[in-house]
């Protein structure tokens, strides 16, 4: 079985980390599979949101500690640039367990829901490492005073504490995770394309711009969606009380 599966249907891309029995640890035969299928699905215009989750009751366990098949095409920091990078919004549908560099790819989904029986741990310096790379996507996400708990102690903290801390967006029962997911997606698919990409983009690069540089560039980015088609289209749709034309058919 290939290391991550990608399926697409209803304008939705899920990719599944598929190696549970090494619960699903960053060796390079994963990194490489992952890395592929996010590019697919952020090229593929038909989707229009990337739903990512696991197989096992581990998401993903960092590091892979045991040595690889497999070399890595791809580094854990371009897995997570890609998918903060992607036009397209990437939901984590966490259903196991986080620690070490899984944390990070968890913290890099754009919105993410993780199963209330699921523990989350920065366990780096157990083993005489640190958190330095996921540290990127994870503490603009957190306060400081929970960052150095979290990453000082190494300790696993669960769900609930994982949301509290800002990590995650949700945490659901295990039998309500999927529709608590679909619930997210079905309002993600409802904006268009262009203003889904342009609007992930300023969550990301607009905090860490001086004032007077986010304004100009705001504006321009703004006037640039006025005049695009789909908001032309969007705005058409609204006025006739109608459902833009972008929403996949099966959304309808």
């Amino acid at each position: 079985a290939p290391a991550t599966t990608l399926h697409v249907a209803g304008g939705v891309a899920t990719i599944v980390l598929n190696r549970p029995e090494q619960k699903n640890a960053l060796s390079g035969e994963l990194v490489n599979s992952l890395g592929d299928h996010l590019k697919a699905a952020s090229a593929d215009e038909v989707v229009r949101a990337v739903v990512l989750t696991n197989e096992g009751n581990t998401f993903c366990a960092g590091a892979n500690l045991k040595g690889s098949k497999e070399a890595p095409k791809y580094t854990l920091v371009d897995i997570l640039k890609l998918m903060q990078d992607s036009t397209k919004v990437i939901v984590g549908k966490i259903r196991g367990h986080c620690t070490g560099g899984g944390v990070g790819v968890a913290a890099a989904c754009d919105i993410s829901v993780i199963s209330s029986e699921c523990q989350l741990g920065f366990t780096e310096v157990r083993i005489g490492v640190a958190p330095a790379i996921i540290s990127a996507v994870c503490l603009p996400k957190m306060r400081r005073a929970d960052a150095a708990e979290l990453m000082l102690s190494g300790e696993k903290i669960s769900a609930e504490r994982a949301v509290q801390v800002g990590l995650i967006n949700h945490v659901s029962a295990p039998t309500a995770i999927d529709a608590k997911v679909d619930e997210i997606v079905a309002k993600l698919v409802r904006g268009g394309p262009n203003a889904m990409a342009v609007t992930k983009s300023l969550v990301y690069r607009v905090p860490s711009m001086p004032l007077d540089e986010a304004f100009r560039w705001t504006t321009e980015v703004s006037m640039r969606c006025f005049a695009s088609q789909e908001a032309r289209d969007g705005i058409a749709a609204f006025a006739r009380k109608q459902d833009a034309p972008w929403l996949p058919k099966s959304k309808l």
